[in-house]
């Protein structure tokens, strides 16, 4: 059976991608650090995401030094731990910003 498909609108398209982006990487990067060391068919079935999914949102947090490959598969880093009050208060931020927005259209 096929997902729902979200209803989105142009002005807000952009973000509800990227967001849907942040969330699987956000989650990858939680179940590796529960699980790790582990390759990508693991987390494949973990988080419930395809493959090629997981294997690029693990190449994103590889770029940002917030996991890196082992023999045994990935592993995260200490900034991994770092990282996360820094995304909470980013993202508190932006809710901020989201509660602005929603206020000006009354």
């Amino acid at each position: 059976m096929k997902p729902e498909k979200k209803e989105r609108i142009v002005l807000t398209n952009v973000i509800e991608t990227e967001l849907d982006i942040l969330k699987r990487h956000v989650l990858v990067l939680q179940t590796l650090k529960q699980n790790e060391p582990a390759g990508i068919i693991k987390l494949s079935e973990l988080t419930k995401h395809p493959q090629h999914m997981v294997r690029y949102s693990l190449r994103i947090l590889e770029q940002e030094g917030l996991i890196e490959p082992s023999p045994q598969g990935a592993v995260t880093t200490e900034s991994a731990s770092k990282a996360t009050p820094m995304l909470k208060q980013k993202l508190k931020e932006m809710q901020e910003t989201i509660a602005d927005i929603v206020k000006e259209l009354g």
